[in-house]
């Protein structure tokens, strides 16, 4: 039996678990600091708060943290990885990884993604469903990715960015750490840390009318 504890009893962490049980895990629970209260997260049973997960650390096979905020993810999986626990990626049966990217722990791949030859993602990511990671293609730590964006072929991002559903990244493009890209937008400069941009083409927000 595979046990795989997941802290984060969300919407984000049914599809987790949903992937993570059609890839094999055969026994799946949540752990969340809103319990006892939230008991269930839709067929999934919640155990305990997140302190119950760190004392059972040698009772899991895996972990994986089902938070969307990219900061509240970073800090949880770390203090996962203090605990002992082994973070694990998960990836749906539909998605499509290259045997040639490099894919960091507790990264989250869900269904219909792809992820192509020679990209490499960092810990703690979020390819959401649809979204297309092309060749050589760098994301930073704790990034991201919602449905149907596309970073095109040798993108680079830094750590903690997100790039909202159906956003489109032109190859080679560089985006700082935390930057945050709005959904439908198409990106086609370098844009640096911490900026917030929008539109086609992308702009910083404070230029906007």
């Amino acid at each position: 039996m595979m046990r795989l504890a997941i802290l984060g009893a969300s919407g984000h962490g049914k599809v987790v678990a949903d992937a993570a049980s059609l890839s094999g895990w055969t026994e799946i629970v949540f752990f969340d600091d809103a319990w006892p209260v939230v008991a269930n997260n839709g067929p999934w049973d919640v155990v305990g708060a997140g302190s119950h997960l760190l004392a059972q650390a040698a009772g899991f096979d895996g972990a994986v943290v089902a938070v969307g905020n990219n900061a509240i993810r970073m800090a949880k999986q770390q203090e996962l990885v203090l605990a002992g626990l082994k973070l694990v990626s998960v990836f749906h049966p539909s998605a499509v990884v290259s045997p040639h990217a490099t894919v960091g722990s507790g990264t989250v791949v869900f269904a219909n993604a792809a992820i192509n030859a020679c990209a490499t993602l960092g810990e703690g990511c979020i390819v959401n469903t649809g979204a297309i990671v092309e060749h050589d293609c760098v994301v930073g730590d704790f990034s991201h990715l919602s449905p149907n964006s596309v970073l095109a072929g040798g993108v680079t991002i830094g750590r903690k960015v997100w790039v909202g559903a159906g956003a489109t990244v032109k190859q080679l493009v560089v985006l700082g750490d935390e930057v945050t890209v709005g959904m439908g937008s198409t990106v086609l400069r370098d844009e640096s840390a911490g900026q917030t941009i929008v539109g086609v083409p992308a702009r910083p927000l404070r230029f906007q009318d």
